[in-house]
This record gives structure tokens, C-alpha cells and sequence, in this order.
């Protein structure tokens, strides 16, 4: 199992666009995806269902907390974290 914390700093928070741009990326894993909110504490949800993560009421600045637990796990947080990377230099 590898858990990421990261924060999101592009202005806008975990809006559509990135959130389907996550769960595109998630997609493409065996792995079981988990991502939760930690600045305002939800549950956890899965990171597959655009849905689900629009209802984690990501903003700027707020830290979230990604759980990766599969066969192909290490790889995964790695892409999702630098996709969020990504997220917080294209705001810059």
C-alpha cells in the first residue's frame, strides 16, 4: 500500500477538468485508488468516479491524501502525483 499527501495549489481547486484529468489517469491502473480530502476531512472515495471526487469539495490550497493498494501500486502514486504536480505548475 503507498498513501500520498499533496497539496493542490492551481487556483481552482479539484474542478472538473482535473478531476476527470485524475480519474482518466487512475483508470489506466489494477490498482485500487483511494483519495480523500484532509484540509476539509472526508471520507474516503474512490479516485476511478468523477463523481466521487467532486464531492470532496477540493479547493486551492487544500491537502488531499491518495491510497494506492494493487499489484501495480508504486507506479500509480507515482503518476498521480506527478499529475497533480502538473495541476499546480500549469497554474503558475
Amino acid at each position: 500500500m503507498v498513501i500520498q499527501k499533496m497539496n493542490l495549489q492551481n487556483g481552482s481547486g479539484l474542478h472538473a477538468r482535473p478531476a476527470s484529468d485524475l480519474v482518466r489517469e487512475a483508470s489506466k491502473y489494477d490498482s485500487e485508488i483511494l483519495i480523500r480530502n484532509i484540509t476539509a476531512p472526508t471520507d474516503w472515495v474512490d479516485a476511478k468516479s468523477i463523481l466521487s471526487i467532486l464531492t470532496l469539495g477540493v479547493e486551492n490550497n487544500h491537502t488531499v491524501e491518495i491510497k494506492v493498494e494493487g499489484p501495480d501500486e508504486v507506479k500509480a502514486a507515482h503518476a498521480l502525483a506527478e499529475m497533480v504536480n502538473q495541476f499546480n505548475i500549469n497554474h503558475e
